[in-house]
């Protein structure tokens, strides 16, 4: 097998998760017809209390106190683990019980485990990310953080160093991969790799640098992709400051450590007309991320990739800060008519100058560099997912590059292309909002073009962040933060923009 841990930490990470995790449910059959996805990579088989068969997520999901809204630890398939009466224990005097009042259950999940139709949810009906949640998981899964609670206005959880500080503390006492992530690794024939949803603007930040750097010295040699989530909303001046200085410090120590770090805006602030977005509600923003995210990691699952054994966006490993773009096709005529020559995928021209290739540029949502403007990026690596997307007769199928062709690519100094085709659509639940795509078809159900890509976007941007670490961060880290993105920086910019200022001074 080729199986995959997820860690979800944070509350926007958590709601982005949630609807990830809705759609690979949605791809479960129940007849003879086999699911094209390959649910054992992110799904456990085990055994309930009952002793009935179960199937639950491989995921690990942290959270601050009343964040978890209506989810309860132990399920309807684990509720005979659950000890209710635990008992007085060695004290034998009067006890007196306070219990805070229980949130009640969304219409939505009540009809759910009725097995009733459910009805429409809305941004004001929509609590929690869990008010949304379609599966069970496994009380392993469930992992409060009860040191800081929820949109605490005494003791809010931003700064990067009480992520840190947190984690420490947690460790210490715990030993988190021990507790948390050795019972999972121990469960796969053959692990091949761990995901991270994650904020990467506040504490949880440190958090996950902590994290990873403990993951990295247990699993070496295993893939580690890093979804690192920024709020894209419009604060004040000092907000924003704390907010950059906390992005400059994810990126500097974990993006080292990753296979693949992916800032991802939330929400990007440049949409088509074709999509309604409410800004202000995380439902709505996250169901659109997941969209491209859900869609870009689709090989990795599906069984007619079952070889692909690679990272997940190619060869290049010099290069492992990518950038989420996304085309959502909800009018297969209109989109043929916009884009007459073929779906998208590259084109080799040829040409042996600063641009050898064509990669895919255009798309309608850039969820990493949102209103980036500036000079033709060159493109190191690119990974096309077409999903949905009907090729006409005169188009022949798109394919990942042979080996031989990478390694010319390479040679050359040409950009790395991989190329996935798949007819499986992504479908519109009904735990996403209904209103989101304005031309949706009646089956509803979507094409999607998605892109990974790494570029000489990422140095113009890590000099912004350098600036700003210049003007903020105190100076007994400012040095370290400084050089650390510096080096990084220059693995973007070598041999392409040689010409222009450095900022190393």
């Amino acid at each position: 097998m080729r199986e995959i841990i997820t860690l979800q930490l944070g509350q926007r990470a958590n709601y982005l998760a949630t609807h990830f995790w809705n759609l690979q449910e949605s791809y479960f059959t129940y007849d003879e017809e086999e699911s094209p996805v390959d649910h054992d990579v992110l799904f456990r088989s085990g055994t309930g209390a009952d002793g009935s068969e179960t199937y639950t997520p491989r995921t690990l999901i942290y959270d601050l106190k009343g964040a978890f809204g209506t989810l309860r630890k132990y399920n309807a398939l684990y509720q005979l683990s659950e000890d209710v009466n635990p008992g007085q224990g060695l004290w034998d005097g009067r006890e007196i019980i306070q219990q805070q009042p229980s949130i009640p259950q969304s219409d939505y999940q009540k009809n759910l485990d009725a097995g009733l139709p459910a009805p429409p949810l809305s941004a004001e009906t929509v609590r929690y990310w869990s008010d949304y949640n379609r599966l069970f998981y496994h009380p392993r899964s469930i992992l409060q953080l009860n040191d800081y609670e929820l949109n605490s206005k005494v003791m809010p959880f931003e700064d990067w160093e009480m992520g840190e500080e947190l984690f420490n503390n947690i460790d210490k006492e715990h030993d988190l991969l021990d507790r948390d992530v050795r019972p999972f690794a121990e469960e796969c024939d053959q692990m091949r790799g761990l995901q991270i949803f994650a904020g990467a603007d506040d504490a949880w930040g440190g958090f996950t640098a902590k994290y990873v750097d403990r993951l990295r010295d247990e699993y070496g040699k295993k893939a580690m992709w890093v979804w690192a989530i920024e709020d894209g909303a419009q604060v004040d001046r000092q907000a924003r400051n704390k907010r950059d200085i906390n992005k400059a410090r994810s990126l500097h120590s974990i993006a080292p450590q990753s296979s693949l770090y992916t800032p991802i805006i939330d929400p990007p602030s440049r949409l088509p007309g074709s999509i309604h977005l409410n800004h202000r509600s995380q439902w709505y923003t996250s169901a659109l991320i997941s969209c491209a995210l859900e869609s870009v990691t689709l090989p990795t699952r599906l069984r007619a990739y079952h070889a692909f054994e690679a990272s997940l966006a190619g060869d290049d490993s010099s290069h492992n800060i990518f950038e989420l773009q996304s085309t959502i096709i909800q009018n297969q005529d209109k989109y043929r008519q916009q884009h007459p020559v073929s779906a998208g995928v590259p084109e080799d021209t040829g040409d042996r100058g600063s641009h050898p290739a064509d990669a895919q540029t255009k798309f309608d949502i850039d969820f990493t560099y949102d209103g980036f403007e500036g000079e033709r990026p060159h493109v190191f690596n690119q990974l096309l997912v077409m999903r949905g997307i009907e090729e006409q007769e005169d188009e022949s199928p798109s394919s990942e590059d042979t080996g031989l062709q990478r390694k010319r690519r390479h040679y050359d100094s040409q950009p790395m292309f991989q190329s996935f085709n798949t007819p499986l659509k992504l479908p519109i639940l009904d735990s996403f909002p209904q209103d989101m795509f304005r031309e949706a078809p009646s089956d509803r159900k979507l094409g999607v073009l998605t892109g990974l890509t790494t570029s000489s976007r990422t140095a113009e941007k890590i000099k912004l962040m350098e600036t700003v670490a210049r003007r903020i961060i105190s100076v007994d880290e400012r040095e370290t933060i400084i050089n650390g993105l510096g080096e990084i920086r220059e693995t973007y910019e070598t041999g392409w923009m040689s010409g222009s200022d450095s900022d190393d001074e």
